[in-house]
């Protein structure tokens, strides 16, 4: 049994993305829905799409590649985990990797970037970063 359903969900990216695979299927789950939305938005994946065909609904992504079939996503971690949260304050939110890396964070208003964070003036917890 998966007690992490979103290192899950990084981890079958992560690896569709070293088999350079088109799309990857994962369960569905409003929170796993919310990160592949933002990873959509940030320009890492091409789309998704909710399947219902068996008995549990899930989740078909569609990785992205540039034009020399290099992924575009390099790297997807895991930052807050069950056994170590990881809970950053608004002004503990500097941008990493020059701005260029992307953190989710699922705050008081949701699942968002940290981008979107530092705007809003919010802090929360650190699902993962990507670049």
């Amino acid at each position: 049994m998966h007690s992490d359903p979103i290192a899950d969900l990084l981890t079958r990216i992560r690896n569709g993305v070293h088999a350079r695979k088109q799309t990857v299927e994962i369960p569905m789950s409003k929170i796993k829905l919310e990160i592949v939305k933002i990873l959509e938005q940030e320009g890492y994946l091409t789309g998704h799409e909710i399947t219902t065909e068996s008995k549990f609904p899930s989740l078909k992504i569609h990785i992205k590649y540039d034009a020399r079939r290099k992924p575009v996503l390099q790297k997807l971690t895991r930052v807050s985990k069950p056994g170590l949260r990881v809970y950053r304050a608004n002004d503990e939110l500097r941008p990493i990797r020059s701005g260029l890396a992307t953190r989710i964070m699922t705050t008081s208003q949701g699942v968002m970037t940290d981008r979107e964070a530092r705007k809003r003036r919010i802090g929360g917890e650190v699902l993962c970063e990507v670049w």
